[in-house]
């Protein structure tokens, strides 16, 4: 069995696969320089394929790989990959949902906590003025957690994690997702809103767990920050384009919203040049204390990336010896 790891980040050799799976034959393929780059042509004779990256695609289009009979994207998010040319082939392209999933819900409370109760915005104001700085009123978002509103954008394991962390502040939980079943809110304890726009209004705190699709794409918008409620705190570790960034700047900067997390971007690493990040860069006084960027750690630990590597050789050896199919993607592509 010969696996392609594509776009490997790794300064290893697969260390990982190759110990939890010594007989397999892995095939590393270093992050082109470019999205758009092929990868060599050395790498075209495999069974299966991995890719590391949540950005890059695999360059080529399926026909490149004949022989490749399972696909699968390292992660959670699978926006990169294409589903339904890989469909076509009748090649079942999978994720690796089940990693990390305790470390972003901790990083989403934590990026809630770095502005409510003001950890990052001590920290940054007694480094640039030590006596000035050692003021306990410098965190412009302080606020109380017990009895404010959490609000949730999808509550699948990680989203379910991230509420049970709130709860636990003695926070009132409430999520919005399209796509749960009715009465899943009773099964889980927490409350139910219908839409975006209801979600926004009423929560303290937003913190967004769903995927990237054309549906979520920009669903974070002027439409919704118009409806927030006032001194909102919107947090991301989930997909960037899910936050219009333009729409996210121009509320921050007009007060619109109290302040905005994020550990995701449209574009990564960030753009020095977007408003909003000079901004911050920069040190404005109007985005001081109100904003807080992390480069897409949240999944990071050294336990989850261990889990990631394993997890993600897993669905295909499951599938390529034993013919089970788990944590497929594109089921409505695949040909009968």
């Amino acid at each position: 069995m010969r696996i392609l790891c594509a776009n490997w980040y790794g300064t290893d050799d697969a260390v990982v696969e190759r110990r939890h799976y010594p007989d397999v034959d892995f095939i590393v393929a270093r992050a082109p320089e470019g999205e758009s780059s092929p990868l060599p042509v050395t790498t075209r004779n495999v069974d299966a394929i991995v890719n590391y990256s949540p950005s890059a695609d695999l360059a080529e289009k399926p026909d490149v790989f004949p022989n490749v009979r399972i696909v699968v994207r390292a992660g959670v998010g699978f926006d990169n990959l294409d589903l339904r040319g890989w469909g076509a082939r009748g090649v079942p392209v999978c994720n690796a949902p089940d990693y990390g999933t305790t470390e972003v819900a901790d990083h989403a409370l934590a990026l809630m906590l770095a502005l409510r109760r003001g950890t990052a915005t001590y920290d940054a104001s007694m480094k640039r003025e030590p006596r000035l700085g050692w003021d306990y009123r410098a965190a412009p978002l302080m606020a109380r957690l017990k009895g404010a509103t959490f609000g949730i954008v999808g509550l699948g394991r990680i989203g379910l994690a991230a509420a049970r962390r709130a709860a636990a502040f003695d926070m009132r939980v409430v999520f919005y997702d399209p796509y749960l079943p009715n009465g899943i809110d009773l099964s889980v304890g927490y409350e139910r809103v219908n839409t975006l726009g209801e979600l926004m209004s009423m929560s303290d705190v937003v913190s967004i767990h769903a995927p990237l699709s054309e549906e979520t794409r920009g669903m974070i918008d002027a439409k919704a920050f118009a409806v927030a409620k006032p001194g909102l705190v919107l947090v991301n570790t989930a997909r960037g384009p899910i936050v219009d960034l333009d729409a996210l700047a121009e509320a921050l900067r007009v007060g619109r919203i109290g302040g905005a997390a994020l550990d995701v971007l449209p574009k990564e690493p960030a753009d020095p040049d977007h408003p909003l990040i000079k901004a911050w860069r920069e040190g404005e006084s109007w985005i001081n204390g109100r904003f807080v960027l992390t480069p897409h750690a949240a999944f990071y630990s050294p336990a989850s990336l261990e889990d990631l590597h394993r997890k993600s050789v897993e669905v295909v050896v499951a599938y390529l010896r034993d013919g089970r199919l788990t944590n497929c993607v594109n089921r409505e592509f695949l040909k009968a």
